[in-house]
């Protein structure tokens, strides 16, 4: 089934109705808990400001406010650690290049990446500072200008969101939690992945505009958790996540369309995950569930390809194949959302969203539930499918007469 495939205006138009309509449902029920909650003495109590730091410190995740020497020294001891060694990787891969210590100076005290990234790999980094008379391209300044003034909007839109929705509050009292409906207690969930990457894209995006100013080319934000329907586009640092692919997982693991080598790469890539994020039990299940994950896709795929399957498959139309596909990334959906919201938030939390969509839920909401995020999945392929007809115009006019 090709990324090209369309599927009737009609359809997607229902599609964007329904996920439309859920969310400001599930939106309502957030505010109205919120609202709710306001005067519940344990809820002011532990409200927390929406921009407070929620960090990973090398002793494992760690939820709560800091002092700033010590996220700033725990941010550039971790990020130091990426550096050195991909210099060491390297300088060992290129030992002509005979690289300085002045390079290894240059790259792991750059400033606007010292404390909390993007990390670049080294040879990137080299090359790019190395430039004898750097160019800007084309409206490149307009860019930078632009990517300014949306970080600095979307501060004031979660600022402005978080004095009516209390998303981070309100999963700390679970039994506060354990009375919001089904579908607010879905967009809880949700919400918090959602703002996790916003955080993410936020702090990157300023960084980025900084270092695009030193003529650099720096890793962009994370993708779009709302976009993330497969376990191998899913990372909330694009920096960490090209390190890892760069020096563990492409290395090992090949052209990842074998079962053994994939789970060879796989494991050894989360078991580098956790030591550098600091071995605990939340790392452990955090780095299980999402092994798992990354291997179970291609299981899957393996399975898919298997002749009684694969005939099956080849028998439907293109449409109805997109539309089977769709479905299974709508479950996979839920499972990344799960996934990471272990570490994002709490375990308890998790296993009482996990118990209210799954077994109490069961069949209304979890069919419901699927159904809308499904709906979701579509609008993403649909998207997917636009931006390559997009970027296959623009090959063509760049061709040659």
């Amino acid at each position: 089934m090709g990324i090209k495939t369309a599927l009737p205006a009609a359809e997607l138009g229902l599609y964007s109705l329904v996920l439309s309509g859920a969310l400001a449902y599930a939106g309502r029920g957030l505010l109205e808990a919120s609202q709710d909650g306001a005067h519940r003495k344990a809820f002011r109590e532990s409200v927390r400001p929406g921009w407070e730091y929620i960090g990973r410190k090398m002793s494992g995740f760690v939820t709560g406010t800091f002092d700033l020497q010590e996220v700033l020294f725990h941010g550039g001891s971790s990020f130091t650690v990426l550096r050195c060694t991909s210099f060491a990787l390297e300088s060992c891969a290129h030992p002509d290049r005979h690289y300085s210590l002045a390079d290894l100076l240059k790259y792991n005290f750059y400033l606007p990446f010292f404390f909390f990234g993007p990390i670049m790999t080294f040879d990137r980094f080299h090359a790019q500072v190395s430039q004898v008379e750097p160019v800007r391209r084309e409206g490149e300044l307009w860019h930078i200008r632009a990517q300014a003034g949306l970080s600095v909007v979307a501060i004031m839109a979660v600022d402005i969101f978080f004095h009516f929705f209390y998303i981070l509050t309100i999963p700390s009292d679970l039994k506060f939690a354990n009375r919001l409906p089904d579908s607010a207690l879905a967009g809880l969930a949700y919400s918090n992945l959602v703002y996790d990457w916003v955080k993410a894209a936020v702090l990157f995006g300023v960084v980025n505009t900084v270092a695009c100013l030193d003529h650099l080319d720096p890793p962009q934000p994370p993708k779009c958790i709302t976009a993330l329907y497969v376990f191998a586009e899913t990372h909330f640092d694009r920096g960490i996540n090209d390190w890892l692919c760069k020096y563990v997982y492409n290395h090992i693991g090949g052209e990842h369309s074998a079962v053994i080598p994939e789970l060879a790469a796989t494991v050894a890539t989360f078991a580098i995950t956790t030591l550098w994020l600091g071995p605990c039990d939340i790392v452990y299940l955090w780095s299980f569930l999402n092994c798992f994950g990354l291997n179970f896709e291609l299981w899957m795929q393996k399975l898919a390809e298997w002749g009684p399957l694969a005939r099956i498959e080849a028998s439907l139309s293109v449409q109805m194949s997109r539309r089977v596909r769709a479905l299974f990334g709508a479950m996979n959906f839920w499972a990344i959302i799960m996934y990471n919201l272990v570490s994002l938030n709490s375990l308890k939390f998790t296993e009482l969203v996990a118990r209210r969509l799954l077994l109490t839920g069961f069949p209304q909401t979890t069919l419901s539930i699927l159904f809308v995020t499904y709906c979701g999945v579509q609008l993403v392929k649909e998207r997917e499918r636009t931006l390559a007809l997009e970027e296959e115009q623009k090959q063509d006019k760049e061709k040659p007469e």
